[in-house]
């Protein structure tokens, strides 16, 4: 892209598509300046009226500039609208408006090369800053680029920089006994009572640790697994996991490795309330959240229901409206639930009573399959919410999702962020991710990411060659 001169003052021109995407872009640029050329006004206008998304997120930006724009006169319009700011010096908002405004040749007329030319205007008349196009629109970017405009993608929504850098809630210390005690400089107590052993640690405490991860000797079999529980300056609290591997077991399901050990932990665990599991495709994402789900619905009867939703989106081609109920309509959608029970529910003899009529009714007055878009509103009770696929949720939709939690209500989100399906979504500006990264430091969520264990070699290898 074309370099940007970093000068003293910068002007953000932004595009409709930025403001859609975060209504409150606008008071993410600091004390800079932020222009709003007459052809977003008008695009916004067009896009109010419905009750889609985009529509509800338009009328929400208009109100923003409303208020704005309520309590100037004139002339502080022509000089910059102060935009507020809690802390440090207040930004100022333009409104770009040319009547005599020339298109750019051999460009056709639209609204991407008219923003384009009130771009190129009004850099020419301001060369004292840096005038700086804000789009998440490519193609426009790369126009932008050729006729030497400085551009840049809209980067205040990603919950981190890197798309590698998502939290593994996971640390493993290759000689626990070394290097986890000694290297580190940790006075350690160990505290038992009848149900779990805690260990108290003193001094250095590692800057990567965070309420609700594991640390662990190993990846495999290892010797030493807990739970991070609290972390404070110079302390920390781990709690000793269960050992799911052998004796113990969730519905019959056992871990292979730590990390599924240490799912299975954060799934049964009731201090902790939400649960993010993250992976690619045959980690077992899905069938350890079942076996937790009925382990605790049917057995212990901590939860009275299980609520199993997902974000409906296709892969390929849409195949159009479904007959049915709600549930009826899901079920397309419902593969990945249908393949764990059918699993789940396979005896010794290699025999499943997922087809039997008595144990689909049994299952079908504790288990509900809901659609994403009609969950606003409810409150969740006594009940083991699933949400499939959560990185084709914005961040928003998440929210709305997980806010539906009420009492004694435990939420777990499944996803893979190298699968999404979802347009203008990407690995770090998803909800899982946004999940993942604000939850961090809560200490009643537990975030995993799991690893390939036992996946066929047709999966392995298409994935390798794919």
């Amino acid at each position: 892209m074309v370099r940007i001169d970093k000068k003293a003052t910068r002007l953000y021109v932004l595009d409709t598509n930025v403001l859609i995407h975060d209504p409150a872009s606008l008071y993410q640029f600091d004390e800079h300046e932020v222009v709003i050329p007459m052809t977003v006004l008008e695009e916004l206008d067009k896009h109010k009226n419905g009750v889609r998304e985009i529509a509800r997120t338009a009328r929400q930006v208009s109100r923003t500039l409303s208020d704005l724009t309520a309590n100037v006169d004139l002339e502080q319009i022509r000089e910059g609208i102060p935009i507020p700011r809690l802390t440090g010096p207040e930004g100022r908002l333009r409104l770009l408006c040319y009547t005599d405004l020339q298109p750019l040749d051999p460009l056709e007329e639209s609204p991407d090369n008219r923003i384009l030319a009130e771009t190129c205007r009004l850099r020419d008349e301001r060369p004292d800053a840096s005038v700086i196009l804000i789009t998440k629109d490519i193609n426009l970017r790369v126009k932008a680029a050729a006729l030497g405009v400085p551009v840049e993608d809209y980067l205040n929504d990603r919950a981190f920089d890197d798309s590698d850098a998502m939290l593994e809630g996971v640390r493993v210390y290759p000689d626990a006994g070394s290097e986890l005690w000694n290297d580190l400089a940790l006075d350690v107590s160990v505290e038992r009572d009848a149900q779990r052993v805690t260990y108290q640690l003193s001094g250095k405490i590692p800057a990567e640790w965070h309420p609700g991860m594991l640390v662990a000797d190993s990846d495999d079999e290892g010797g030493f697994e807990a739970i991070v529980r609290e972390v404070s300056g110079q302390r920390a609290r781990l709690a000793l996991l269960t050992n799911y591997r052998h004796g113990a077991s969730v519905w019959g399901v056992h871990a292979h490795d730590c990390r599924q050990n240490f799912t299975l932990n954060l799934l049964m665990d009731d201090d902790i309330d939400l649960v993010t599991i993250a992976g690619s495709a045959g980690t077992g994402k899905t069938f350890m959240t079942l076996a937790a789900a009925f382990q605790q619905t049917l057995d212990t009867k901590r939860f009275e229901r299980i609520v199993f939703t997902r974000a409906p989106i296709s892969m390929s081609e849409d195949i159009g409206f479904l007959p049915g109920t709600e549930e009826e309509k899901m079920s397309p959608w419902m593969g990945a639930f249908h393949d764990n029970m059918d699993n789940l529910l396979r005896d010794e003899n290699g025999e499943s009573s997922w087809d039997n009529g008595a144990t689909r009714q049994l299952l079908g007055s504790r288990v509900q399959i809901r659609a994403p878009g009609f969950m606003r509103g409810r409150t969740l009770n006594d009940t083991f919410l699933i949400i499939d696929e959560a990185q084709n949720f914005t961040p928003k939709q998440l929210k709305s999702l997980v806010t539906r939690a009420g009492r004694n209500t435990k939420i777990v989100c499944l996803g893979n962020v190298g699968q999404i399906d979802t347009p203008y979504l990407t690995a770090n500006t998803c909800g899982m991710a946004a999940l993942v990264q604000r939850f961090r430091d809560w200490p009643h969520a537990g975030h995993v990411t799991l690893k390939s264990v036992e996946r066929s070699r047709l999966a392995l290898a298409g994935e390798e060659l794919l």
